[in-house]
């Protein structure tokens, strides 16, 4: 079964461990497609399953970026899951 990009963005992100993060761009080079980044946001933003941990991809210059639930919370679930940030 072929995966389109939205599942591959989700797959990886998906898999991403408690404390750390991704930046919008690894995971666009993990997908295959680097310059794809800003889709990556697009497709995250829409994400409301909460087995999918959207809140651990940030910028690459280590600024938390949007969340669909409000930044704020974000960068406390960020913050209470000792991720660097």
């Amino acid at each position: 079964m072929k995966l389109y990009f939205k599942e591959k963005v989700l797959e990886i992100v998906k898999k991403i461990p408690k404390g750390e993060t991704l930046s919008y761009k690894e995971v666009a080079r993990m997908v295959g497609q680097p310059k794809s980044y800003r889709a990556v946001g697009n497709v995250l933003s829409k994400n409301y399953d909460k087995k999918i941990p959207c809140h651990r991809v940030i910028r690459s210059g280590g600024e938390i970026g949007g969340y669909n639930r409000d930044s704020k919370i974000k960068k406390l679930i960020l913050e209470a899951e000792k991720a660097k940030i």
